[in-house]
């Protein structure tokens, strides 16, 4: 887990940056950094540890400019120290790098890169991007960026600044979130909604082989050849508060104390109390294609897991269809049963995680209709299953989930009574009674 964010417009970068990665700093707090292009070079800045350290670093030091890019990383490459921190520079100093995801063949192009003449000053798989972007640059960023991405093998979510081609953030994607901030003459790439809420509601979700060109009146979504491509603005619908800790001492007691609101934002509209019927349009599921289920498979990971386990016994009881609950990220390296008349549903609070949309897509490849329980609007997974319900939890911050465990175990009991009353398995009086339960 690390955080990227990146701003581009007509103010001072650093304290957009800063906000940012304060509001990620869930998601990694080994180290933090900053690059910020001050109208001649890159000028960096950076500290292991909590950003604190960094904010204080830059009190010191000011990196003044209105174009950059800043990091806070959860270590895997390299211990958690200064010179392994984000952003990394290319040889030249002319190229910056902030990157989430894992470069498995990273060993091999830093042997080819320092073959070339290359020095490496850190530990990290990322710091190969900067020096093959500087390797690669002919004038475009976004070229290079995009020649560059071809020779990488993994996972990554990348941003990338240039004093050789200023004005431009260059953003890319494959199997690590990134979404673009829209904004009034300057604009946002983040990992994450809560680092930009504050400044915008209005985003685009990159997906995976997307590369973006950020500038300060606009952006540009490409494919991997270069080729522009068409990507809708969706809106965040959090409010600012949602991402506060709210008088509490962090957030996980926040989110503990949120789950009565929430458990009933997963159930608000859809559950009717006069006959136990529910309202589930997302779905996306004909009553044939409904009665055509022969079995189901639950795929999560971690705590989204546990969840499913929850669901397989609500499913089996009310409904009387097998149900299979698998770890997302061994289903994918197996040859699962999967059929046509097969339901895969799939389960991620963030609807980004990796080993679950991985699962997804195997399952559809394999014949089965899926459907998503997710919290985030607009996510991969939410764009690429077949159907679907969203928890309404509003933001998780906390590491441990809680707030998000209980409203998927919600969401699952709604889909069971739903799928219960529609199969004839479930009796309308039973479904009263058990509606009542939820709701009372």
């Amino acid at each position: 887990m690390c955080g990227i964010i990146g701003y581009i417009g007509g103010k001072a970068a650093t304290p957009y940056l800063l906000e940012g990665l304060k509001r990620m700093e869930y998601r990694g707090y080994d180290s933090a950094g900053v690059a910020v292009y001050d109208g001649a070079s890159i000028v960096t800045r950076r500290a292991a540890g909590k950003i604190a350290r960094l904010e204080a670093a830059l009190l010191k030091e000011p990196a003044e400019g209105s174009v950059g890019i800043g990091h806070t990383r959860w270590a895997t490459h390299g211990p958690p120290t200064e010179r392994n921190a984000h952003p990394h520079l290319s040889a030249d100093g002319t190229v910056a790098v902030v990157h989430n995801g894992i470069i498995e063949n990273a060993t091999t192009l830093r042997s080819a890169l320092q073959e070339a003449g290359y020095d490496f000053r850190s530990d990290t798989d990322t710091e190969v991007v900067a020096h093959l972007v500087q390797e690669l640059f002919d004038g475009s960023l976004e070229e290079a960026v995009i020649m560059a991405l071809a020779k990488i093998e993994g996972t990554y979510g990348i941003a990338v600044v240039s004093s050789r081609d200023p004005g431009k953030i260059v953003a890319a994607r494959k199997g690590s979130p990134l979404l673009l901030g829209i904004g009034e003459h300057e604009h946002f790439v983040a990992s994450d909604a809560s680092a930009i809420l504050a400044h915008t509601r209005q985003v685009v979700y990159l997906d995976d082989g997307d590369v973006a060109v950020i500038e300060r009146d606009g952006y540009r979504v490409l494919d991997v050849n270069a080729m522009p491509l068409a990507r809708r603005v969706d809106k965040i619908d959090w409010e600012i508060g949602a991402i506060e800790r709210g008088g509490y001492a962090h957030f996980m007691l926040k989110e503990i104390f949120e789950q009565p609101q929430t458990v009933e934002n997963a159930m608000r509209g859809r559950l009717i109390l006069e006959d136990g019927t529910s309202k589930l349009g997302g779905l996306n599921l004909t009553h044939e294609q409904l009665m055509a289920v022969d079995n189901i498979i639950i795929t999560a990971c971690g705590t989204s897991w546990h969840s499913a386990l929850i669901g397989e016994l609500l499913i089996e009881e009310l409904c009387r269809i097998p149900v299979e609950v698998e770890y997302a990220s061994e289903f994918r390296y197996r040859n699962p049963i999967v059929t046509d008349t097969t339901l895969c549903i799939v389960i991620s609070q963030s609807g980004e995680t990796a080993d679950t949309l991985a699962a997804m897509r195997e399952a559809k490849r394999r014949g089965a209709r899926t459907l998503g329980l997710v919290n985030v609007v607009g996510s991969t997974i939410a764009r690429e299953d077949d159907g679907g319900i969203y928890l309404h939890a509003g933001p998780e911050i906390g590491v441990a989930s809680t707030k998000a465990f209980t409203s998927q175990v919600a969401a699952l009991y709604v889909l069971a009574i739903h799928l219960g009353l529609a199969r004839g398995t479930l009796s309308p009086a039973e479904a009263v009674r058990r509606v009542e339960d939820l709701l009372l």
